[in-house]
């Protein structure tokens, strides 16, 4: 079975004036409930707030657990911090946080929310309120359970965030694969980035991480990977300037899946960007990712 993790402060009620698809992570559980006892569900508890505070500002963390971000932050996130909102906020770090954990044991697992790269020190932005990314790694880092954690980030905009977050930290490595031109407009320095131009299909996209991530995993040699797989790449994605197709998005994830594996590297994999009119189709491509994922790492043994 694979682990997923799941809060039902996931799904929080929709703040006045925000376009972000709310009801987004709960489709994405519904779907996978649908796939019967593929799954084991685990439910995490909040990021505590000491480990929100060693990754973002304090006076910026008191804002959203408060819910009292001011508009100005509010603008950038792209919605206003309700007290579900901030509940949210705290709970998903949690989830990629347990993701993590579980992968450790069984190799792979999913957090049904997460991948909210743009976040920063004292602000969110792009619809990332606190770093889930950061904050797990950081955490998992500095307590002791892992030497090295790489983070893998294959939505379609680069994790701005994710890389300025962790930038002073050696025992955390980060990879971006996206869209050159997309959001954000200026790009934080990966340990490894790699843009692609607007337009780029299946078989390019598929060579550019070919190329460029084993060389990194190898050099690095990380014990856990946490995965952003976020699936706005997709052609037809809202706010996505590529022209990957599902059958695209679906290799891409067993490629990692696969080479992750036969390296015995464990990984956790959240659920990052995906956007559209139709949310069920959108929830339908994010549920298509962690199944790929799932089945690439069950026919691989853990350990090489």
């Amino acid at each position: 079975m694979i682990p997923v993790v799941h809060h039902p402060r996931y799904v929080a009620p929709a703040p006045a004036r925000s376009q972000y698809q709310w009801n987004k992570n709960g489709l994405v559980r519904d779907l996978l409930r649908e796939q019967g006892d593929v799954f084991a569900w685990h439910e995490p508890e909040p990021m505590p707030r000491r480990w929100l505070e060693a990754v973002h500002d304090p006076d910026y963390v008191a804002e959203v657990l408060e819910a009292r971000v001011p508009p100005h932050k509010a603008r950038r996130i792209g919605f206003p911090v309700t007290p579900e909102v901030a509940a949210r906020a705290q709970a998903v770090p949690g989830g990629t946080w347990l993701a993590a954990m579980l992968a450790l044991e069984h190799g792979y697992a999913a957090n049904s929310a997460g991948g909210s790269h743009h976040a920063l020190a004292d602000t969110g932005a792009g619809y990332c309120v606190f770093n889930d990314l950061a904050l797990a790694a950081v955490r998992l880092v500095e307590e002791g359970t892992v030497g090295r954690v790489l983070i893998v980030d294959c939505d379609v905009h680069q994790g701005d965030g994710t890389a300025s977050l962790t930038a002073g930290h050696p025992d955390i490595a980060t990879y971006s694969i996206h869209a050159d031109k997309n959001f954000p407009v200026r790009k934080a320095r990966s340990t490894l980035d790699v843009p692609v131009p607007d337009g780029t299909g299946d078989a390019a996209y598929l060579e550019a991480l070919a190329e460029t991530l084993p060389p990194l995993i190898d050099q690095f040699a990380p014990d856990l990977v946490l995965y952003q797989a976020g699936v706005d790449p997709f052609v037809e994605d809202r706010l996505g300037r590529l022209a990957l197709s599902y059958g695209g998005l679906t290799s891409r994830d067993t490629w990692i899946a696969a080479t992750l594996r036969a390296r015995g590297i464990p990984f956790a994999s959240v659920l990052g960007g995906g956007y559209g009119l139709d949310a069920l189709e959108v929830s339908r491509r994010h549920v298509a990712s962690i199944l790929a994922l799932g089945s690439a790492a069950a026919k691989q043994p853990l350990h090489a």
